[in-house]
């Protein structure tokens, strides 16, 4: 086998190969062997047809299995010998055909890991936001505690108003005829909620209870019942009981149901938690700035086995978060295609900046030590609430451990930049008030 091997960029080599005649018809004949144990041609016993019968009938599938192990069998100890950092799978771009009594040759372009050195990395001049608690984030999050908590209760008023829960009987006509579905009994409706054929919900507020009515309304154009879409209706209604949402008082009682004794301490609590969130938000927007500043000065061609396998890393995350709030990325309308689309940038930058630290780190001698790794080890089992020895389990895997390693390494580079960095706090940035048109014509 002779190899010869060519740069096409940075990130891709070519791989230009020739397998001896020799070599080719001993696969030849392996492969006619292996195909004649069942063979079956009209006229011959199985396992008595002859070569040249066999190449009759069966020489597209010798062509294919031999091709498949030469290919196999000289490309990767190629990559061996040649010590070429290949990732993904190989493109063939040229073969020449089996022939018996001619070399095989053909050529296969694989693209590799970039040979990075990292330079102008020290003494990087980065804006960190200064944290700021604002106490009205705290204030917020104890009135959504509130509302989750509330209850349906009966109302003295007499008239429903938006935001009210109303208990109704309907029945809905079309041309004069009831329709199947149009009607209900004790029907539990939010108004307000828009759960309801538009300008329905807003016909309701005002009634009274004990009051009937006649709502008229429209069917959409594209609802989902043909005969009925885009048709006028007629539903008589009849409220039969208004009930609002009652909020509890915020009190000690109140912080009880969330496992703590006062409401002081509840909003301790939501305090140090929202601090926390700040830090690591401040935190992680002055490395992503860290690293932006990194690629600027360092910018690198990334193979697109990279980023697709970090796309793919990316989707499983955002699956994988979905899922555990009880939904899935296909009610946000995200598909794996226009994931791909929409994030292949930010995949870019996260490639070339892992590329980069992992570059700097080798440069520095920077990598993790056994005794970080226990400590993260009890770091992780902290943060998931998983028993430890469960955490070690997973991380005695092979490919679980080297990620983890790196995931170490990298950390420590990040606090290396950081130290040698000239940091300057800064103010936070107001966000921008956007103008609601609407609210403005009703004022």
């Amino acid at each position: 086998m002779n190899v010869k091997v060519e740069d096409v960029s940075s990130i891709k080599k070519k791989l230009i190969f020739e397998v001896a005649p020799e070599q080719v018809d001993k696969e030849i004949g392996r492969a006619y062997k292996k195909i004649g144990k069942t063979a079956k041609v009209k006229g011959f016993r199985a396992g008595k047809v002859p070569d040249s019968v066999l190449e009759k009938y069966y020489g597209a599938q010798m062509e294919q299995e031999v091709l498949t192990r030469l290919i196999n069998d000289t490309y990767f100890k190629a990559l061996d010998e040649n010590d070429i950092p290949a990732i993904g799978e190989p493109n063939i771009v040229d073969s020449s055909g089996i022939n018996k009594g001619e070399a095989f040759t053909y050529e296969a372009e694989v693209e590799i890991k970039p040979e990075v050195t990292a330079k102008d990395y020290t003494k990087l001049a980065l804006e960190k936001e200064k944290l700021v608690v604002d106490a009205k984030v705290v204030e917020g999050r104890l009135e959504e505690m509130r509302t989750s908590r509330s209850q349906l209760e009966v109302t003295t008023r007499k008239k429903a108003r938006k935001g009210d829960s109303v208990v109704i009987d309907f029945e809905g006509f079309v041309d004069g005829e009831a329709f199947e579905g149009g009607k209900g009994e004790d029907y539990l409706l939010e108004l307000g909620s828009g759960s309801f054929i538009p300008g329905f919900e807003e016909q309701v507020v005002g009634m009274k209870r004990e009051e009937s009515k006649d709502v008229e309304v429209s069917f959409p154009e594209e609802y989902g019942q043909a005969e009925l879409a885009g048709k006028p209706a007629v539903f008589k209604v009849t409220l039969k009981e208004i009930k609002e949402k009652v909020v509890p008082e915020l009190n000690d009682e109140f912080a009880k149901g969330f496992g703590v004794d006062t409401l002081d301490e509840l909003k301790g609590e939501l305090q140090k938690s929202h601090e926390t969130q700040e830090k690591n938000r401040v935190e992680n927007d002055l490395r992503e700035k860290l690293v932006s500043a990194l690629i600027e000065r360092n910018p690198i061609e990334v193979p697109e086995t990279m980023i697709a396998k970090q796309l793919d890393y990316m989707y499983e995350n955002i699956s994988n978060r979905m899922q555990s709030q009880g939904m899935s990325v296909a009610m946000l309308g995200i598909t794996p295609e226009n994931f791909r689309e929409n994030y292949r940038d930010t995949a870019v930058e996260q490639v070339s900046g892992n590329l980069i630290l992992e570059a700097i780190g080798r440069q520095e001698s920077i990598q993790a030590d056994e005794s970080e790794i226990d400590a993260k080890l009890e770091e992780i089992s902290s943060m998931a609430n998983a028993p430890l020895e469960t955490v070690k389990k997973y991380y005695a895997a092979p490919e679980a451990r080297v990620g983890l390693m790196a995931q170490i390494a990298e950390e420590k580079v990040i606090s290396f930049l950081l130290d040698s960095a000239k940091v300057k706090e800064v103010s936070p940035k107001k966000p921008k008030k956007k103008t609601d048109k609407k609210t403005e014509e009703d004022a």
